[in-house]
């Protein structure tokens, strides 16, 4: 049901905005989300899991499947994931193989990416992981936000 209601949501923000971007505004909104996930895995690289929070949209309509989840939990549910996991580790390193950017609005666009992550635990055990991510990234007062999406671990 929130995944209906979230598209119905999309779908209304769509047709209430011009959805014709130049190529020049295409190219800027895809700069300035390329310069978030830099930011992102920068912040998280430097201060561990809990600096996602500052990337992560808090409204409502904010949903992610994480890796292992069988459906999409709250950004309330993620903040308490985070929070558990955050201290467990001393490094956490994420790095974009490849992202690619669809603006589809001046506030909206969707994303994919395959991502590298090495994370380190308290005794020294060094994890890696590739997956893949997909979401919808908003633009609010403060810059980018991630508001939905999933991440799936391509190679246990």
């Amino acid at each position: 049901m929130q995944k209906i209601s979230f598209a119905l949501i999309l779908l209304i923000i769509s047709c209430s905005q011009p959805t014709t971007l130049s190529e020049n505004e295409k190219t800027a909104i895809i700069g300035e989300i390329r310069q978030t996930f830099n930011n992102y895995y920068g912040d998280i690289r430097k201060s561990g899991l809990t600096a996602e929070f500052k990337y992560l949209d808090s409204s409502a309509e904010f949903f992610w499947v994480p890796p292992g989840y069988g459906g999409p939990i709250s950004y309330d549910s993620v903040v308490t994931v985070l929070r558990q996991n955050a201290p467990k580790f001393r490094i956490v390193d994420n790095t974009l193989d490849t992202l690619r950017i669809i603006p589809l609005s001046r506030e909206l666009a969707t994303y994919t990416g395959r991502l590298h992550s090495s994370m380190t635990d308290t005794s020294g055990k060094t994890m890696t992981f590739s997956m893949l991510e997909t979401g919808i990234v908003i633009r609010r007062k403060d810059g980018w936000k991630l508001l939905s999406g999933q991440t799936s671990i391509i190679n246990p």
